[in-house]
Parts: C-alpha cells; structure tokens; sequence
C-alpha cells in the first residue's frame, strides 16, 4: 500500500487532510479485538459529539496523555482535582458534560467486567463476532445509524454509560472494523475485507 499517494481512491472525507488519510488508509475499518482500544475509540466517539471526527483526532494524542493511556481503572478513579485539570487543558475538548461522560464511562465499562463480562466479545456481539460487510457504492449511501447501533446503544445507556447514542455507536462500529463502511470504490475496502478474515472476524 503506498497511503503517501494521492492517486488512490480514496473515501471522500479522507481526501484533503495528511492526518485524516493517515488514519483513513491505517486504522478506520480495521477489526479492533483490544479492549482498551475498543475503549479509547468508544470515549473518543462521544468526544466527538457535535463535532467533526477530525477536531478529536487531532487531540487523540493528547487525550492519550492526559487520561492515563485510557486506562479504565484510572479514569474511574478520577476526582473534581483531575476533573478540574482537564477542563483546563487546552489540548483536549474541554466540555463538562463530556469529561464527566468518560469518567462515569469508565465505571460502566469496569461494571461490565465485574459482573463477568468481557466488554470486548460484548460489543462484538452486537454484530454476531463478525465485521459486517457492507458494499456501498459511495458515501451517500452509508447510513447515519443502523437497527444494530440503535441497540447497542440502548444497551450501553441501560449499562449506565453516556454519549453513546444510535449515530455515535454506529461511527464507532465503523472506526473499530465492526462494519466495513468504504465504498467499493475505496482502495481499503478490500484491504480491510482481507484483514477481517485474517483476524477471524
């Protein structure tokens, strides 16, 4: 894969910005089995809320730093001194409700696991262990929200979790490889297809 090329087809949104074709022809749509990664990208999705997916990538780093490597146990553990601290921070999205959601997420998420459930499989579940495969022709045809987001959603917020509404879980489904949501058209669309049968999903 040569991603410096500018000859590639390419998703539309990924077209003008080095940053956002970097993560376009890398990470989004590819199969994510971690759980941590599977829990930075879920805080990540509700950052976004209101915003464009570019504004948090570009504080993906520093979010990294300044929430423990998205360290569940950590976050959980975060009190009004550390809350205060990242509403100061310039480098990330300095939005109460937001900050307050990670944290609260955070214990939601190490619920999950204390009552036995690995929050991994439990997502992944929603699309049956496996990507979804769409084969959409271009961008205007992939959906904002799918019945499946719409119950993964319902399911977050009834496990006490917060900015994990129907469109924010379904951009997570994309970004974690759950669905694989590049055109046809999109060079990544068979690369990712290919990477979601190498690593069983």
């Amino acid at each position: 894969m040569n991603s410096d090329s500018h000859s590639l087809k390419r998703c539309a949104w990924a077209r003008d910005d080095a940053l956002y074709r970097a993560y376009h022809d890398t990470e989004w749509g590819v199969p994510v089995d971690d759980a941590r990664t599977l829990f930075e990208y879920l805080l990540l999705e509700g950052a976004q809320a209101g915003l464009s997916w570019i504004t948090v990538l570009k504080k993906r780093q520093r979010y990294r730093e300044v929430f423990d490597g998205f360290d569940p146990e950590r976050i959980a553990r975060y009190d009004d001194a550390k809350k205060a601290q990242l509403l100061a921070d310039a480098g990330i999205i300095r939005n109460r409700a937001k900050i307050d959601a990670a944290i609260g997420n955070a214990r939601a998420w190490l619920a999950l696991r204390d009552a036995g459930i690995d929050p991994a499989a439990w997502l992944w579940d929603f699309t049956g262990g496996r990507q979804v495969a769409n084969t959409f022709a271009s961008p205007a045809d992939v959906p904002a929200s799918t019945p499946t987001s719409d119950a993964m959603s319902k399911a977050l917020r009834a496990r006490g979790f917060k900015f994990v509404g129907s469109t924010i879980c379904y951009a997570f489904m994309q970004a974690v490889g759950m669905v694989n949501d590049h055109p046809v058209s999109c060079f990544r669309h068979a690369e990712v297809a290919g990477l979601a049968r190498e690593r069983g999903r």
